[in-house]
């Protein structure tokens, strides 16, 4: 069966996209692609527990993929800076931009800030990550206020 989900796909690298795959090699694309989209799954649990129906947010959204991020490589600002265009000039509704760092940057240094203070200023909203620091630094690293920030506890 096709996945009538991804309606677009995009890659970056170095300030290019020729000849990029936008394919997810280390999984982290389709774990938050599936958080947001990702179809009913019946008779789940978590060993044993909270049995039930495990589904994304919206199941029935539809996705256009802008890959930035590259194994050694890191992801290059000008890179996610392409990217928020991108997806704004494609037409998206919403951004979900699953990068963050250890620290909060000054709006103007942070491409992730820039990039989503444009896309707003168009009427797309960008939910982010708030951090990947977890229980060791208790940061929340994308903190410009025209941005979404969503974390997950333990």
């Amino acid at each position: 069966m096709a996945c009538s989900k991804i309606i677009g796909a995009r890659a970056y690298r170095r300030g290019s996209s020729d000849g990029l795959s936008p394919l997810d090699d280390e999984g982290h694309g389709s774990h938050t692609a599936s958080t947001v989209a990702g179809r009913a799954v019946g008779n789940v649990s978590f060993d044993g527990l909270a049995a039930g129906v495990a589904r994304g947010a919206v199941p029935g959204a539809r996705l256009a993929v802008y890959k930035v991020c590259w194994s050694g490589g890191g992801c290059g600002g000008a890179d996610i800076l392409a990217a928020f265009d991108d997806a704004v000039a494609d037409g998206v509704d919403v951004i979900s931009f699953s990068i963050g760092g250890p620290m909060p940057r000054q709006y103007f240094l942070d491409v992730a800030a820039i990039g989503s203070f444009h896309a707003m200023r168009r009427g797309v909203v960008t939910s982010t990550a708030a951090g990947n620091s977890g229980l060791s630094g208790g940061r929340v690293c994308n903190v410009a206020p025209w941005m979404l920030s969503v974390a997950a506890s333990s």
